[in-house]
């Protein structure tokens, strides 16, 4: 296969996607628990879990760039090195 993007956009990607997948992860969990810092006023959602799925499929959509980017970034590296001569 040939990748479809570059080199450091593929390895960006990748490090931006993790991060994104840990932080939405965190953040869901403290929703799901109901943490006081995200539930605990009358302004905040009422329905912690609720919120908690929702940002658990944007950690799966980040999981999904992590994925693609991590395969491009794997592309590139297995390709062989251009020889000038």
């Amino acid at each position: 296969m040939r990748p479809v993007v570059s080199g450091g956009k593929a390895w960006f990607c990748t490090v931006l996607s993790a991060f994104g997948v840990v932080i939405l992860s965190v953040i869901a969990h403290l929703f799901n628990v109901g943490h006081e810092s995200f539930v605990g006023s009358i302004n905040d959602p009422v329905d912690g879990p609720a919120v908690a799925h929702t940002v658990y499929l944007a950690a799966l959509v980040y999981l999904g760039f992590f994925v693609f980017c991590g395969f491009q970034a794997y592309l590139i590296a297995k390709q062989p090195a251009i020889e000038l001569r």
